[in-house]
């Protein structure tokens, strides 16, 4: 199995500390407002890969944060009338409700920060015994980054360009702009804790080192975000973690892409945001892990206006396949061999060894869907494709796919493009029978005009031995 490691810019072999264990840890949420697409894709890529893992045979113990405590959240809170303890406990629990319907299951151990403040400032003070860190007179602590040799080398910042976008922290006491706060004093009526450096509450950075040590150990196997995070979130954690240890502070460095919104940044400012609640209104979980899966995970993903109805039109071909399939009665067990669904499984798994690649992965599914289509029409064997099947949904549920009975995604779609186009099933019905009236007084050119009718309006009629019925052309 080879991962791309962030690192050294290339794959690697994936050969974790401890054989048949990984260890890994994933940058969580800020719970300071509604989750969002981006909250989404890293949360659904991160959960394919532990699943992914697992089915490879590891023991995998997956970390992932909430930060409960920010800048951000505390100004929202203020902006509500609200507690900001209480305000970030409501979007917690919101979003872990929406990514268990988006089908991301909870990671082995799911911390927030308010909960490890004591192992924060035990880490804190031994940077600052061994002087890596230092203590302003204002009750800020910073990181000395000078101290630290190897900083930059995730990023591979050149400190000589303009670094746009990072959280630059000019305050008095700071010896160097490069440096980074560990502990940020308390302003009057901002939550805080005692510490020997006076009220405050932790920096951004500090969190996600000591909750991966505190849960994982000081060198774990992969710690994951999205790229956005390299600098200077995930730089930082390396300084501060292996200045604390003196080794290295994960072997993997992972990150999936940003999203852009019809070709723009995805931003509060842009008013572009896409949140997860309504994406989760409009489509059902398989639609949207399948567009923000078919792309790479480390590539970047413009969401467009087609891509989740693209998505949809395409987990609606599979499960009108798997209908058929499931509505054709099987006789007895022929003696087949196994070679379809072995096949299938070498192809999964070449793919996803391969970085995970899903890209390669949903051209193969594509095909293995025309196969099944064309021996649907072949009339073949409905037990060698009912084993196909079953292969296909035992492996795609570690992508979170294919795995709705057929007829309640079919139903949900089809209602949904009804409401929108103002069709009712009982009008179709109704056309239905008079289509039928028509033929049986044969006066076909009025049957064909029905047909035609309703095939502009992308109902499709199938004549079968039980009767007519409808379906969506999407």
């Amino acid at each position: 199995m080879k991962i791309y490691n962030t690192l050294s810019h290339q794959k690697e072999e994936f050969t974790p500390i401890e054989p048949g264990k990984v260890l890994m840890y994933a940058c969580g949420i800020t719970a300071s407002g509604d989750a969002h697409v981006g909250h989404a894709y890293q949360s659904v890529v991160f959960d394919m890969i532990s699943k992914y893992l697992k089915f490879r045979g590891y023991d995998v113990k997956y970390v992932r944060n909430y930060t409960d405590v920010d800048d951000k959240i505390i100004a929202k809170a203020a902006q509500l009338n609200k507690d900001p303890m209480e305000y970030a406990e409501y979007i917690m629990e919101k979003t872990d409700k929406e990514l268990a319907e988006l089908g991301s299951a909870k990671p082995t151990v799911q911390s927030r920060a308010t909960e490890s403040i004591p192992d924060m400032l035990q880490f804190i003070q031994t940077l600052i015994d061994k002087g890596f860190a230092y203590a302003t007179p204002e009750g800020n602590v910073y990181f000395k980054v000078s101290k630290f040799p190897g900083y930059g080398k995730l990023s591979r910042i050149n400190w000589s360009e303009n670094r746009d976008g990072v959280r630059k922290e000019v305050e008095p006491g700071k010896l160097d702009d490069k440096d980074f706060a560990l502990w940020k004093a308390a302003k009057p009526g901002e939550i805080s804790w005692d510490t020997p450096w006076g009220k405050g509450r932790p920096g951004w950075h500090i969190e996600c080192s000591t909750m991966a040590m505190k849960f994982l150990g000081k060198t774990i196997d992969i710690h994951g975000g999205g790229r956005d995070l390299v600098f200077p979130h995930h730089e930082n954690e390396i300084a501060q973690s292996e200045a604390l240890t003196g080794q290295d502070f994960s072997h993997y460095w992972m990150h999936n892409g940003l999203l852009k919104v019809n070709g723009q940044k995805m931003s509060k400012s842009l008013n572009n945001s896409i949140y997860l609640a309504d994406l989760l209104k409009e489509y059902k979980s398989d639609v949207i892990r399948f567009a923000l899966l078919r792309t790479l995970y480390r590539s970047d993903i413009n969401i467009t206006d087609e891509l989740f109805p693209e998505s949809e039109k395409h987990m609606y071909r599979f499960y009108q396949i798997f209908k058929k399939i499931q509505e054709k009665p099987v006789s007895g067990q022929e003696d087949v061999t196994d070679k379809y669904v072995t096949q299938i499984e070498q192809d999964f798994i070449q793919a996803m060894d391969d970085d995970f690649n899903t890209s390669e992965l949903f051209a193969k599914l594509f095909g293995w869907m025309d196969f099944l289509a064309q021996e649907l029409a072949n009339k073949n064997s409905p037990y060698i494709l009912s084993k196909i099947v079953a292969k296909l949904k035992e492996l795609f549920a570690i992508l979170g796919l294919l795995q709705r009975e057929p007829e309640e995604f079919l139903s949900f779609v089809r209602h949904k493009y009804l409401a929108k186009t103002g069709l009712s099933e009982e009008e179709i019905l109704k056309k239905i029978q008079e289509r039928a009236e028509y033929k049986k007084n044969k006066q076909f050119d009025l049957a064909d005009g029905i047909r035609n009718q309703l095939a502009e309006q992308h109902i499709a009629l199938q004549d079968t031995p039980a009767g007519t019925v409808w379906d969506i052309e999407l």
